[in-house]
C-alpha cells in the first residue's frame, strides 16, 4: 500500500454492523465463486465472467437487493458491485445464490483504488454511484467522493458513450455533483434538464425509500462520456 493511499482522505466510513450468521455463511460459501481478490493486475472482464458482454460497475451498493434486481432484469450485461461493509456482501452472496445470478461480481473494499488499479481504461458500459454518503456538514464536504479527480477516473474507465448515473436524495450533494459534472471535461449531460427522474433501469432503493419517507426529493444525473 503506497504512502499516496494511506494519506487519501476516505470518503466512507467503516460501520460497526454486526455480519449475521447467514450473511457471515454466505460469505464462506460463495465468495470463492462470486468474489474478486485484490490484486495489482488489471482486470479481464471476458475471463472474469466466462463471456464478453457489456459491463456495469456500481460504488455503493448497500445490503445488494437492487444491485441484484438490475442483474436479473439485464442478464445480457456483467455487473460488477463495490461494497465496503461486510454485511452488505454478505446479503448480496445470499441474493445471488437463491435467485442463480451468474453475471454478478463483488468486491469487498474501498472503491478508488479498485478503480484506479483493476478497471482497465474504455472498458465500462456504465457506471453506477446510487446515494453515495452526503457528508452533509461542510467541514466534511472534502470527503464526498464525487470530486473531479474521481470523475475523470471514471470518464477514463468509461468505453466512449459510456454513462456515468450518480443519485442523491441530499439537496446541497446535487448541487455538488451537478456542479462538479457540468465542469468536467469529455462527459455530458444527457437530459434537457440537468436533473431527471429516475430511469426505469434503476429499481427503488433502501436508501431512496428512506429519503422519501423523510420528505426528500431525489436526483438522478446521468452524463455521457464524449472524449
Amino acid at each position: 500500500m503506497n504512502d499516496k493511499y494511506l494519506r487519501r482522505i476516505r470518503s466512507f466510513v467503516l460501520r460497526s454492523g454486526r455480519t449475521s450468521q447467514s450473511q457471515q455463511a454466505a460469505i464462506d460459501k460463495l465468495w470463492s465463486v462470486y468474489g474478486i481478490e485484490s490484486t495489482t493486475q488489471l482486470l479481464d472482464f471476458d475471463q472474469l465472467f466466462g463471456r464478453s458482454a457489456p459491463t456495469v460497475l456500481e460504488v455503493g451498493y448497500g445490503m445488494g437487493g437492487s444491485l441484484a434486481e438490475m442483474a436479473q432484469a439485464e442478464p445480457d450485461k456483467n455487473f460488477i458491485g463495490i461494497e465496503v461493509h461486510p454485511p452488505g456482501t454478505g446479503n448480496l452472496l445470499k441474493i445471488i445464490d437463491e435467485q442463480g445470478l451468474t453475471n454478478l461480481r463483488l468486491y469487498n473494499d474501498d472503491a478508488i483504488p479498485f478503480i484506479e488499479n483493476n478497471i482497465p481504461e474504455n472498458s465500462l458500459h456504465r457506471v453506477q454511484l446510487y446515494f453515495p454518503d452526503p457528508w452533509h456538514k461542510k467541514k466534511h464536504n472534502k470527503r464526498r467522493i464525487v470530486q473531479p479527480e474521481f470523475v475523470q477516473k471514471i470518464r477514463q474507465r468509461l468505453k466512449m458513450n459510456g454513462l456515468f448515473h450518480l443519485a442523491t436524495d441530499w439537496e446541497a450533494y446535487a448541487k455538488h455533483m451537478l456542479d462538479i459534472m457540468e465542469s468536467a471535461e469529455g462527459l455530458k449531460n444527457i437530459n434537457d434538464t440537468p436533473y431527471m427522474k429516475r430511469p426505469s433501469f434503476r429499481p427503488m432503493t433502501k436508501f431512496e425509500k428512506r429519503g422519501l419517507r423523510l420528505g426528500h426529493t431525489i436526483w438522478d444525473l446521468i452524463y455521457q462520456r464524449m472524449s
